[in-house]
C-alpha cells in the first residue's frame, strides 16, 4: 500500500471513528424508539450520517482540488500547468462520488422523516415529491446537479478562469442545503443558517486545500514549496473566519454559556473546539518550522505534519457531521408564527427611536461590512506606508457606504423591514440608490490595483491579475454595457415584485439574502457606468452619462406609481402569517411604500448630479492642462508660444510694426 493510500485510509478511519463516538456521546445512535410510532431503522440511522460525512468529504475534496489548480499552483498566462490539470480531471471523478452521496443522502433523508425503512421508500414515489417539492429535497437535488454539471465542464478545463469558475460553482454547491428553510430549534435561526453556510465555505477552502497539498507532496510534484507557501497564507484568514463563524453558530443555539458543560451538544461543541485549537498550533508550527524547511528542499518534516493534521481534520468532520445530527439544547420559544418566521416577535409599532434602538444584528451582511471596511483601510495603509498618496474624499465615500449599509442592514430599518413593507421599500432603495452611489465613488478597484503587488512569477495570476482579467473578461464588458446595466436595474425592480419571486424571496432566508445582494450589486452596476472613477469597459460621455440618469430615474417614479395605485397586497401569505395587530393596514402600508418609492428618487439624484458635475469640472479641468502642457511642448521646440492662432497673430502685428518703421524710414 502506497504512503497516500495509508493517509487516506487513516483520515477515513479517523473520520468514522470521531462520528460514531459523538453519536453515542450525543445520542444520536440511541434515540428512544416508542412503540407504535414510525422508525426509520438501525440502516438509516447510521446510514445516513456517513453519507454525509460522505458528501461532505468528497465537496471538500473537490473545492481543494480546483483550488490548487486555480490558485495555490502557478500557472502560465492563463493556461494550467501539468499537475493543475491533472487536478482538474480528478475534480470531475471527486464532483461525481459527490453527485452519488448527495443522491444516498437525499434517500436516506427521506427515510428518517417519513419514518419509514428505506426499503418501503424505494417502492412508490415519495422519492420524487420529496426531491421536487420539499425544500430539504430541493437543497440535495441542486446539490447533484450542480455536482454533474462540475464533472461534466471539468473535462475541458484548461485555463485558470476556468477552473476559477468551477471553483466558485463547487463553493456555491456546498450552500444549498445549510441555506433552506428556517431552524425553529435557534433562538436566531437566520445567525445559524448563515454561520453554517460561511462556516461550510471556509472550512472547504481550508481542508480541502490541505488535503491536495498532502497529495502534492506524496506525489513528489514540483513547486511544493510556492503552493505551501501561498496555503499557508491563506489558511491563517481561514483559520480565523472558522472560529468566527463557529462562534456564532454555537451562540445561535445556545441561550446560556453552561450548556456548553451540561448537555450533550456543549460536550460535542468542546470536542471540537478542542480539536480546533490543536490545529492552530499545527497551522503555527508550519509557518513556524516546516516551511523554512520546505523553502531549503526538505520535505520529511512537513509531509509528516500535515499527514497529522489531516486525520486531526477529518476527525473534526466527523464530530461535526455527529454534531448536526444532535439535538441542541431545548429552548423555549413563543407559541408564534411571527416568531418561527423572523427569529423575533413582532416589534412593536414603529417610531424613531425603535427605529434607533431595535438593532438586530445580520450575519452574513455584518460581514461584508466589516470586509469591505477592513480591505479598503488597509490598501489606504499600504500605500501610505509606501510613499503614496490616495485622496482623502474617497475614502470618506467608501467609509460612509459603509455606514449606511451596517444601518440599513443591522439596525431598526432591518428589523421592520420584514414586517412593514413601507420600511421594506426603504430599504431597497437606500441599498440600490444610496449605497452605492458612495461605494463607486471609494474607487475601490483602483485602490486594489495600485495597493497589490504583481505576481512574482511572471506569467502567474495574483489578486492583482485576477482582478485585471475579470474587469477585461466578456460577462463584465456585457454586464456593464450601459444598456445592459440600466436594463438590469430596471427591469429587476419590476420583475421582483410584480412577480411571485418576492414572496418567495421573503419566505426563505437564502431568498432574502440573494434578494438584498441584489439590491446592493445591480446599484452598484449601474451607478460604476454613471459616476464610477475605476476603469470600465465602456466609458460614457459626461452628456451621455446625465441622459441615461435622467431617463432611469423616471421608471422608478413609474413604479412607485404602480404601487400607489394597487389594490392587491404583494406577498399576502407573508404578511399575514406574521398577525401585525397595529399600524396602517397592508394595502395602506404598500401604498406608503409607493410613495417612499416614487419620491426616494430625488434625493441620489440630486447627489449623483453633483458628483457629475465635480466630474465633469475636473475633466475638462485635466483636459486644459494637458492641453497647455502639449503646447509648452510645442512651443519650447518651435520656439513659439504653442498656440498656432496666437503665433500667426503675433507674426503679423510684426509685419505691421515693420512695414511702420519701413514707411518712416522712407519718410525720413
Amino acid at each position: 500500500m502506497t504512503r497516500s493510500a495509508r493517509l487516506a485510509l487513516a483520515a477515513v478511519a479517523a473520520a468514522v471513528a470521531a462520528l460514531i463516538a459523538a453519536m453515542f456521546l450525543g445520542g444520536a445512535a440511541t434515540p428512544r424508539i416508542i412503540p407504535g410510532l414510525p422508525d426509520e431503522g438501525t440502516l438509516t440511522r447510521w446510514a445516513l450520517p456517513l453519507s454525509k460525512m460522505g458528501m461532505d468529504g468528497t465537496g471538500v475534496l473537490t473545492v481543494g482540488l480546483l483550488l490548487a489548480a486555480t490558485a495555490l499552483l502557478p500557472s502560465d498566462k492563463g493556461l494550467l500547468g501539468k499537475a493543475a490539470l491533472g487536478y482538474v480531471k480528478a475534480a470531475s471523478w471527486t464532483a461525481l462520488a459527490w453527485a452519488a452521496f448527495s443522491g444516498l443522502t437525499m434517500l436516506f433523508t427521506l427515510s428518517e422523516v417519513l419514518g419509514l425503512p428505506v426499503s418501503e421508500v424505494l417502492g412508490g414515489n415519495e422519492l420524487t415529491s420529496f426531491a421536487s417539492q420539499v425544500s430539504q429535497g430541493i437543497a440535495l437535488t441542486l446539490v447533484v446537479l450542480f455536482a454533474v454539471a462540475i464533472a461534466l465542464f471539468s473535462r475541458g478545463a484548461i485555463t485558470v478562469g476556468a477552473a476559477g469558475g468551477l471553483l466558485v460553482l463547487a463553493l456555491a454547491t456546498l450552500l444549498p442545503p445549510a441555506l433552506t428553510g428556517h431552524s425553529a430549534s435557534s433562538p436566531n435561526h437566520s445567525m445559524a443558517t448563515s454561520g453554517v453556510a460561511l462556516h461550510l465555505i471556509v472550512l472547504a477552502l481550508w481542508v480541502g486545500g490541505l488535503a491536495v497539498l498532502c497529495a502534492h507532496a506524496l506525489l513528489k510534484r514540483p513547486q511544493l514549496d510556492i503552493a505551501a507557501a501561498r496555503f499557508s497564507r491563506m489558511a491563517l484568514w481561514c483559520y480565523i473566519g472558522l472560529g468566527l463563524t463557529g462562534l456564532f453558530s454555537v451562540l445561535a443555539r445556545l441561550s446560556y454559556v453552561s450548556e456548553v458543560f451540561t448537555t450533550p451538544y456543549g460536550l460535542l461543541v468542546l470536542a471540537k473546539t478542542a480539536l480546533f485549537a490543536v490545529l492552530g498550533v499545527l497551522g503555527w508550527w508550519h509557518r513556524r518550522r516546516t516551511l523554512p524547511a520546505l523553502e531549503k528542499g526538505g520535505q520529511g518534516a512537513f509531509l509528516r505534519l500535515a499527514s497529522g493534521e489531516i486525520v486531526v481534520m477529518a476527525a473534526a468532520m466527523g464530530v461535526a457531521v455527529a454534531l448536526a445530527r444532535t439535538a441542541p439544547p431545548v429552548v423555549t420559544l413563543p407559541a408564534d408564527r411571527a416568531f418561527e418566521l423572523l427569529g423575533y416577535p413582532v416589534p412593536p409599532p414603529i417610531s424613531l427611536a425603535n427605529l434607533v434602538s431595535l438593532w438586530w444584528f445580520d450575519l452574513f451582511f455584518g460581514l461584508i461590512a466589516v470586509l469591505l471596511g477592513g480591505l479598503y483601510l488597509a490598501g489606504v495603509v499600504r500605500l501610505r506606508r509606501r510613499g503614496d498618496s490616495w485622496p482623502p474624499g474617497r475614502t470618506v465615500a467608501w467609509l460612509v457606504g459603509v455606514v449606511i449599509l451596517v444601518i440599513a442592514t443591522q439596525s431598526g430599518v432591518s428589523r421592520y423591514a420584514q414586517v412593514l413593507f413601507s420600511v421594506h421599500m426603504v430599504e431597497h432603495m437606500t441599498l440600490s440608490m444610496l449605497v452605492p452611489i458612495f461605494l463607486v465613488l471609494g474607487a475601490p478597484v483602483t485602490l486594489a490595483l495600485r495597493a497589490l503587488r504583481p505576481a512574482a512569477r511572471r506569467g502567474d495570476r495574483g489578486p492583482r491579475e485576477w482582478i485585471t482579467v475579470i474587469l477585461h473578461s466578456r460577462v463584465v464588458r456585457v454586464l456593464a454595457h450601459p444598456i445592459v446595466a440600466t436594463a438590469i436595474f430596471i427591469v429587476s425592480t419590476y420583475a421582483l415584485y410584480f412577480t411571485p419571486l418576492f414572496a418567495a424571496a421573503m419566505e426563505e432566508h437564502l431568498g432574502h439574502i440573494t434578494m438584498t445582494l441584489h439590491f446592493l450589486l445591480s446599484g452598484s452596476l449601474f451607478f460604476w457606468i454613471i459616476i464610477g472613477v475605476d476603469p470600465a469597459p465602456f466609458k460614457l460621455p459626461h452628456v451621455g452619462r446625465l441622459v441615461t440618469l435622467f431617463v432611469t430615474m423616471p421608471f422608478h417614479a413609474f413604479f412607485g406609481i404602480a404601487l400607489m395605485m394597487m389594490s392587491t397586497v404583494l406577498a399576502a401569505d407573508w404578511y399575514d402569517q406574521l398577525g401585525r395587530t397595529w399600524g396602517a393596514s397592508q394595502v395602506a402600508d404598500q401604498q406608503a411604500g409607493g410613495a417612499i418609492a416614487w419620491g426616494f428618487g430625488e434625493i441620489p439624484t440630486l447627489i449623483v448630479l453633483i458628483a457629475l458635475s465635480i466630474q465633469w469640472w475636473q475633466d475638462d479641468s485635466r483636459k486644459a492642462r494637458t492641453a497647455d502642457r502639449r503646447a509648452d511642448a510645442i512651443a519650447a521646440r518651435s520656439g513659439g508660444t504653442g498656440d498656432a492662432n496666437l503665433d500667426a497673430y503675433n507674426d503679423y502685428l510684426a509685419e505691421l510694426n515693420r512695414r511702420d518703421r519701413g514707411a518712416a524710414d522712407r519718410a525720413e
